[in-house]
């Protein structure tokens, strides 16, 4: 299954061509009419998605998913996610505190694809105190072991391998698959 993941997109329209894949992916801190025109684009009618911290906090519009601490099953494999990044400033959208993730987590189920704004913490940082990790995906890779964890946030491209679990880091976009 070819997954397109997408995120930390700010233009306005989807100019990245047509490719094609069975899923789309939003990781955050991209538009809906992005999210929704990049679907039409690549040719994709399930589109599962989180917040970042730099969206708005409205619903998203159908059909996108909203993966936010919920999951989703397709074709048989089970997608999860996680919206938002650690509170690094007193008020915005989608900002949560360490142990706060660690709670809501605490009890989340095992997926095979998790689909996160952030990255696990240590994993794809940048030391600026904005840009790190949650600590409570750490413990969540160890536990549930998903075959991929695909964020934004970071700005970077990369992937590293993590207690069995893929990690992949998406800036604009990058196509996968599993």
């Amino acid at each position: 299954m070819k997954l397109l993941a997408i995120s930390d997109i700010g233009d306005l329209n989807w100019n990245y061509g047509h490719i094609k894949a069975d899923i789309l992916i939003s990781c955050g801190d991209v538009s809906d009419e992005v999210i929704l025109e990049a679907a039409d684009s690549c040719g994709c009618d399930t589109i599962l998605a989180v917040k970042g911290n730099h969206d708005r906090n409205v619903p998203f519009p159908a059909p996108i998913i909203d993966l936010h601490h919920r999951t989703y099953n397709h074709n048989g494999l089970t997608f999860g996610g996680f919206n938002g990044c650690w509170q690094y400033k007193p008020r915005g959208h989608f900002l949560y505190k360490q142990q706060e993730v660690e709670t809501l987590l605490s009890d989340f189920p095992p997926v095979d694809v998790f689909i996160a704004h952030n990255s696990p913490r240590g994993i794809h940082d940048k030391e600026d105190d904005v840009h790190y990790g949650f600590k409570a995906f750490n413990r969540y890779l160890k536990r549930a072991q998903p075959k991929l964890l695909i964020h934004g946030h970071q700005h970077i491209h990369s992937e590293t391998l993590v207690d069995g679990t893929d990690v992949i880091g998406v800036y604009a976009y990058k196509v996968s698959e599993i």
